[in-house]
Parts: C-alpha cells; sequence; structure tokens
C-alpha cells in the first residue's frame, strides 16, 4: 500500500468517528476557498448553472452556484461515515421514495438497471442498494492507480461488484443482468471521444453515453433512476427511485439518450443545488466551429 493510500485510509479511519453534522461543516469553507481561488471547479459550475439556468437572474445564479459548490463539498467530506462506518451510514437513510418500483423490477427477474445520476449522494445510494440485491456497479478506474484497490474495497462494502468501464467490463454487465442480478451506471459521465450520442440537457446539446440504452435494449431488463438526497441540517438521507420511460430501451441511441437526459433533468430539477455543477458536462460541442463554453 503505498504512502498517499495509507494517508487516505487515516483520513477516513479518523474522520468515521466525527459527527456527519461535523464533517457536512467542513464543506462550507472548502466552498469558499475554491471561490476565493476561483478554482476550475468553481468556474466551470458557475458556467454550468449559467447555460443551464439562463432565466434566473444573476443573483439567483450566484447563490446556486454557491451552494452547489458546498454540496459538491459534502460529497467529499462525507465519505469518511460512508466508507468508514457503512452500517451505521446506512442508518441515516430517513425514507425511501419509490421502493416499490425497485421490488417490482426485481420481481421480474429480469435483472435491473440503476441509473443514478452525480445528484445528491451517489455513494450512499450504493450502499443502500447493494443492500437490496446483488449489485454490479460500472466504474472509471482512477487516474492514481494506486486507489484502484482502495475504492473497490470502499464501494465493495456490501459485496457490490465493481466492474471496469472497458469493453470487458460491458460483456461482464450483460452476464450479470442476465443472472438477474442489479447494474448501476453514473449515466451523466461524458463518453469519450468518438462515442455516445448528441441529446438535450437542460437546452443545451450534450454528449451522452449510449451505453445505459444498449443494456436495457439487448437485456430487456426494467430500468429505474435513483438518487440520494441530503437533507437540510445533516439529518440524514432520503432515498428516490423512479421508472425510465419505455424509449430508454429504444434501438435508436438519439431516441435512447434524450428520454434518459430528459429523466436526469426532472430529477435535478426537484433538487438542482444537489446537482455536480463542477463536472464539465457541456465540455463538448456538436459543431467544431462552436465555441467551447467554458
Amino acid at each position: 500500500m503505498s504512502f498517499k493510500v495509507r494517508i487516505v485510509h487515516a483520513l477516513v479511519r479518523t474522520g468515521s468517528v466525527l459527527p456527519l453534522a461535523w464533517l457536512h461543516a467542513l464543506a462550507r469553507p472548502l466552498a469558499a476557498l475554491a471561490r476565493a481561488l476561483r478554482t476550475r471547479e468553481a468556474r466551470v459550475a458557475a458556467r454550468n448553472v449559467e447555460l443551464a439556468f439562463p432565466q434566473l437572474d444573476p443573483s439567483e445564479r450566484t447563490r446556486l452556484t454557491h451552494e452547489s459548490l458546498r454540496q459538491t463539498a459534502m460529497s467529499l467530506t462525507e465519505l469518511p461515515t460512508l466508507w468508514g462506518t457503512p452500517e451505521n451510514a446506512l442508518g441515516l437513510v430517513r425514507d425511501v421514495h419509490g421502493k416499490d418500483h425497485l421490488s417490482a423490477a426485481l420481481a421480474r427477474n429480469q435483472g435491473v438497471l440503476i441509473a443514478a445520476p452525480h445528484l445528491g449522494s451517489w455513494e450512499l445510494l450504493n450502499l443502500w442498494l447493494s443492500r437490496q440485491a446483488p449489485m454490479v456497479i460500472l466504474y472509471r478506474v482512477p487516474q492514481r492507480a494506486e486507489f484502484d484497490q482502495f475504492l473497490r474495497d470502499a464501494r465493495g462494502a456490501f459485496g457490490a461488484e465493481p466492474v471496469r468501464a472497458d469493453p470487458a467490463g460491458v460483456r461482464t454487465l450483460f452476464r450479470r443482468l442476465k443472472e438477474g442480478r442489479m447494474v448501476g451506471i453514473l449515466p451523466d459521465q461524458r463518453p469519450k471521444s468518438g462515442e455516445g450520442a448528441w441529446a438535450s440537457f437542460f437546452g443545451e446539446p450534450a454528449k451522452t453515453m449510449t451505453l445505459l440504452g444498449r443494456l436495457a435494449h439487448k437485456s430487456h431488463a426494467p430500468v429505474l433512476l435513483a438518487w440520494a438526497q441530503r437533507l437540510p441540517e445533516s439529518r440524514g438521507f432520503d432515498i428516490h427511485i423512479e421508472p425510465l420511460a419505455d424509449a430508454i430501451a429504444d434501438a435508436d441511441p438519439i431516441v435512447s439518450t434524450h428520454a434518459l437526459n430528459a429523466a436526469i433533468e426532472c430529477e435535478v430539477r426537484k433538487c438542482p443545488e444537489q446537482y455536480q455543477w463542477t463536472y464539465k458536462r457541456f465540455g463538448m460541442r456538436q459543431h467544431a466551429d462552436d465555441a467551447l463554453p467554458y
């Protein structure tokens, strides 16, 4: 184990004994520092909010940007609770909206596809879903390879099987769906160059992954969208589960990706401050002569 990984292990162990409210409180100065230093994350969040909510006046967009930076920082500072004491973390789930959708999907015994956008606490969602049924999660190998095993262990605390986002991994997903397992995918990750399809997201063209639609089309597995909402004052989390429209499984990737982005946008509008606006969702442009929006 490398020195950096040992440091992260120590931070997680130390932070896991602190109340969630204390960990969340650390997010405010981190967000303020990001704004003061005009970090890449702060600039991207401001531009994304401007693109997605042009109808808001500048002061409202500023407030949304500031709160989104704080929420994004919370997704980092709450990790000691989620990864250090996963059993305790599940005790922070206060309500589950739409659990009947998940129960019905599992009862079909055709596997279940979970679209989990970067909204709220997706790490907590992974833990909760892993306790409901055998779970497989698609992930990208971190840039620092020494953290790969650490992340696999943390996200697989309740038996979730991490699968790399590569051709062999995609084949594994198909097999697991045929075995009746749940497969979790972060559907708003920007695909690699040359992959994906263009679909509207908050009125802007966004390069969107087609993998979820292909899996749905070929496996006939039901598809659900799920996210974990942070409750005010660190009171815990609510899980939200919604079925996706049949169009998500359409053979036409344009139809499928438009249905996917429409569903994600609908959920984000319910709690826009908890979406990860620090990600360059609109960083690629459909036409080469378009000016990049960042």
